[in-house]
């Protein structure tokens, strides 16, 4: 199991990219999340051909802003089979769906749509409101024999995610967590609030500008680790 990432930064952050990776898991490649800086780095880095499947934490710009870019780029450019958006519930399916339907009409001819329980070897949280006030929003659990890939997606409230973890069984986990360090922005976890929670994990900050970095934060940040990022 793998993740490289696309962008460590939030949706201000242009010159650390949008948030995202690709993490592979039980053979198969997943892209996690589709911002707006995402096609464009997938297109450089060479390497939209590994995406065949599509998992969305939510529906802000920076999560999902390029998608149909990709998706359009699949079918007219590279003329590939439709990549496989996978969808935690039916409620969200229909907001992707929706979504995309502003910008290629008909969205099943350029993806399938499977639920993520069809997919062995990833759990989601449900994080509604957690990062944004009425807002579905979604972290991924990540298995494959004995290590756990966690991907909190955006979330204000860590708590959710770690009492999940902690009733889970014990295995090698690596957790990479949104952060901030302005006290101030709710929509996102104050590093400070994720120091209780290192204890038995891995843990890496993303999504955040790294030049703002405390000197008093223990987390590593996503950005700074070579060997994570695609």
């Amino acid at each position: 199991m793998q993740i490289k990432f696309l962008g460590t930064g939030g949706a201000f952050d242009i010159d650390y990219l949008n948030s995202a990776a690709l993490v592979t898991v039980r053979e198969k490649c997943v892209l996690l999340d589709c911002g707006f800086t995402v096609y464009p780095t997938l297109v450089h880095k060479n390497l939209l051909h590994r995406v065949d499947y599509i998992l969305l934490t939510h529906l802000h710009n920076d999560h999902c802003g390029s998608l149909a870019n990709l998706l359009l780029h699949k079918h007219v450019i590279d003329k590939a089979p439709k990549p496989t958006i996978l969808y935690p519930t039916d409620q969200f399916k229909a907001q992707v769906y929706e979504f995309l339907k502003i910008q290629v009409k008909n969205p099943d001819k350029y993806a399938e749509f499977v639920p993520l329980e069809h997919f062995e070897g990833i759990k989601a949280v449900n994080t509604y409101g957690m990062h944004s006030e009425g807002l579905q929003s979604f972290a991924y659990i990540f298995e494959e024999e004995d290590n756990r890939i966690v991907y909190s997606g955006d979330l204000g409230k860590p708590d959710i995610l770690f009492d999940r973890l902690s009733r889970m069984p014990s295995l090698a986990t690596c957790v990479y967590h949104d952060i901030t360090f302005n006290q101030e922005n709710t929509g996102h976890t104050f590093y400070k609030k994720l120091l209780p929670h290192m204890n038995g994990v891995e843990m890496f900050g993303y999504h955040c500008d790294p030049t703002q970095n405390p000197e008093d934060n223990p987390i590593r940040l996503v950005f700074y680790q070579k060997d994570l990022l695609a």
